[in-house]
């Protein structure tokens, strides 16, 4: 799996701030319901529940966000850069600036797990997420983001 396999260019925004998680959650939903028509309200929600098991904020300015949802037939993600950082929780209470949400289909089972392992290896390499925070443009994110020198997931 490649992240060229569940990111879209249309699924790439940069917002200048987000007042809060809250905000930004809301910002994600906007996101999926542009890029994959999903149910806006129905994609805060989702998310929102799943921040209630323990936040996706994994450190170093990144956040994970993700759920499942009905309406998807394949792992679908969104990336978010902000250019004000917003306080996400995260586990080293670091403010996020760099958000990569995930949609998978309620039954994706490994699929899903798969896309977050690669996700979050990819943004785990701090080369990257300078690049990334280097270029505010939505085209040249995906191109950063969709290169072929990212690491593909087992």
């Amino acid at each position: 799996m490649k992240l060229s396999q569940i990111l879209k260019p249309e699924a790439i925004k940069v917002i200048n701030s987000a007042s809060s998680k809250k905000r930004l959650l809301h910002d994600v939903g906007e996101l999926a319901h542009s890029a994959f028509q999903l149910n806006q309200s129905r994609v805060v929600e989702a998310l929102q529940e799943r921040e209630s098991l323990g936040p996706t904020g994994v450190g170093h300015g990144v956040a994970l966000p993700h759920a499942r949802l009905d309406g998807l037939d394949s792992v679908q993600g969104g990336f978010i850069m902000l250019e004000k950082p917003v306080d996400f929780d995260a586990v080293d209470r670091q403010p996020v600036d760099l958000v990569f949400a995930l949609f998978a289909p309620q039954d994706a089972g490994v699929e899903h797990l798969k896309a977050l392992a690669l996700v979050s290896r990819s943004l785990r390499d701090q080369g990257l997420c300078k690049k990334l925070r280097a270029n505010p443009d939505p085209s040249t994110l995906y191109a950063i983001l969709t290169s072929d020198q990212n690491v593909a997931a087992a």
